[in-house]
C-alpha cells in the first residue's frame, strides 16, 4: 500500500483537460444536495439514451470519490448522480495504493475534477479487521493482511482518545489520514490544490440512514 510519509517529488504534470467543472465548493454542494435527495427518496436523474451517447464520446466528472469496496456504499446512488458525473476509486477501507493514486491524479489533472472526497462508512469490515488486529492480535494472511495493515495506524491513533466506539472512531481517523496523505502524495494533486482548482474533504456514510457527513 501507498505510504504517505514524504512529500511528492516534482515531476512533469500530465496534460490537463480543463472541463466545465464547477468550483470546488460548488461541487461539494452538488454532492450535499444529491445525498439529501437520496435520503428523502427523490427520484434519481435518468441516464437517457442521449446522455449515454454523449458519455460514449467523452467523460466530464466533477468529483472524485475515494471509497470503500463495500457493496452497500455505491457513490453514484448515495449522491444521486448520473453515470459520468463521479470518478470513483474503490478499495476496501478506502485506502490508496499506488495504482489508485494514479487514477486519482488522472481524475484531478486530466479530467478536471475539482473535488476529492475520501468516503468512509459505518461498520466498515476492513477497519473492523484492523481493530481486531490491534485489540485482540487477530492474524490475517496473504492479500487480506496487506489490505488491513495500512489501516492499523489509524486504529492506534483513534484508540488514544478512548472512544466508546473504536471502529467508528477508526473509520473517521482513517478517512482523515488518507485525505491528508493525498494532499501531498502526487505533483498533479499538489499543483491543483495550490492553484485553488481542487479541494479534498473527508466524509462518513451512515448505513442505516443513508446520510453522508462531510468534514475537513
Amino acid at each position: 500500500m501507498l505510504q504517505f510519509g514524504k512529500k511528492a517529488a516534482k515531476a512533469a504534470p500530465l496534460p490537463a483537460f480543463v472541463a466545465d467543472a464547477p468550483e470546488p465548493d460548488q461541487a461539494l454542494w452538488r454532492l450535499i444536495e444529491g445525498n439529501s435527495a437520496f435520503v428523502e427518496g427523490r427520484g434519481a436523474p435518468a441516464n437517457s439514451r442521449d446522455h449515454l451517447r454523449k458519455l460514449a464520446e467523452a467523460q466530464h466528472p466533477f468529483a472524485i470519490i475515494v471509497g470503500c469496496a463495500d457493496s452497500r456504499v455505491s457513490a453514484q446512488l448515495l449522491f444521486n448522480q448520473r453515470l459520468g458525473e463521479l470518478f470513483v476509486v474503490r478499495l476496501a477501507g478506502n485506502t490508496v495504493d499506488r495504482v489508485a493514486l494514479g487514477s486519482i491524479a488522472y481524475g484531478a489533472s486530466v479530467l478536471g475534477c475539482s473535488l476529492i472526497v475520501v468516503l468512509g462508512h459505518a461498520k466498515c469490515g476492513a477497519v473492523t479487521a484492523a481493530v481486531e488486529m490491534v485489540e485482540r492480535g487477530a492474524n490475517y494472511s496473504g492479500a487480506i493482511a496487506e489490505m488491513v495493515l495500512p489501516i492499523v495506524p489509524a486504529v492506534i491513533a483513534a484508540k488514544t482518545a478512548r472512544p466508546r466506539d473504536l471502529v467508528d472512531a477508526s473509520v473517521r481517523e482513517n478517512v482523515r489520514r488518507v485525505a491528508e496523505g493525498l494532499r501531498r502524495a502526487d505533483p498533479a494533486i499538489v499543483q491543483a490544490l495550490e492553484e485553488g482548482r481542487l479541494k479534498i474533504v473527508g466524509a462518513h456514510y451512515e448505513l442505516t440512514t443513508g446520510e453522508v457527513e462531510f468534514f475537513a
